[in-house]
């Protein structure tokens, strides 16, 4: 797998968002610099807006208008030419909601995550067999091969872990989530050892929240939020539906749900309570 540093998608956002300031900084607007490119408004949004990726040529001359000089021009080029790259999860294409693609690199470029999760282990720490009995719940009938890409593509995911410049994961989990069974007893012990194992590698921590924690901030949903190794990236926040995700980056609102998270870390078991919990839970089915 790439380095932390080198996902396409957050060179496309980065780069994206520094053509906003810049044409800001030049007194333009959208129309100006579609004009000048000879395309739609339309696409210098995308582009700014990460949606689509700018072609090197196209930033050359956008730069040129924003009268960028030519270090910064050479930085911001080469930006584009890695935000054109293909991810790994390229390969895994068929397996990848619309919406999720861009989670995906947002994960394989951060440096850490934290989840918060309602009602299902975290996906990182998921095995093969607990996702395969969630998908068959699906109102959508998926094919074996379906089922066996997605499960792929989960576990390919899960490398980041291991990587040498391992994702670190700071989980906070609902006791909800380690309680409802999900598959067989067989499988839900399985998935419970599964994390009782996890506790001991150095890049996870594992806090659970317990019912007895009563009421708490993140009652409305599961979110994540994604910290990124470089300041020019700040966190973002996402959030996922049934049929679309949400990607957050307005400072405050972020800042809100790094203070949710906080007050989530003081309500939960800290991490030897939650693994006394998570043995006591596979010893009770």
């Amino acid at each position: 797998m790439a380095s932390r540093l080198s996902s396409p998608t957050v060179r496309r956002r980065r780069l994206g968002a520094e053509l906003k300031v810049l044409r800001i900084a030049a007194g333009l607007n959208r129309d100006q610099a579609a004009g000048h490119l000879g395309v739609a408004p339309s696409t210098i949004t995308k582009v700014e807006n990460a949606t689509s990726v700018a072609r090197p040529a196209d930033v050359a001359m956008l730069l040129d208008l924003y009268g960028v000089d030519e270090e910064r021009k050479e930085f911001l080029i080469t930006l584009a030419r890695e935000a054109r790259q293909r991810g790994w999860w390229q390969d895994h294409k068929k397996a990848i909601r619309p919406w999720f693609e861009t989670f995906v690199g947002l994960e394989s470029a951060a440096i850490e995550l934290r989840p918060y999760d309602s009602e299902l282990i975290p996906g990182l720490l998921q095995t093969a067999d607990y996702y395969k009995a969630h998908l068959s719940t699906t109102p959508i009938h998926l094919s074996a091969e379906e089922t066996e890409q997605k499960v792929a593509f989960r576990l390919a995911r899960q490398e980041q872990l291991a990587a040498p410049d391992g994702l670190r994961l700071w989980s906070i989990t609902n006791e909800a989530c380690i309680r409802r069974m999900v598959g067989g007893t067989t499988t839900m012990k399985a998935q419970l050892r599964h994390l009782i194992a996890a506790t001991e590698r150095p890049n996870i921590t594992l806090q659970i929240l317990p019912f007895s924690a009563g009421s708490h901030p993140a009652m409305d949903g599961s979110f994540v939020i994604i910290e990124f190794p470089e300041r020019t990236s700040p966190d973002v926040v996402y959030l996922e539906s049934q049929t679309d995700a949400r990607y957050l980056e307005e400072a405050d609102v972020v800042d809100r749900y790094n203070v949710v998270f906080n007050h989530l870390r003081a309500k939960a078991l800290d991490p030897s309570e939650s693994l006394r919990l998570l043995v006591q839970a596979e010893k009770d089915l």
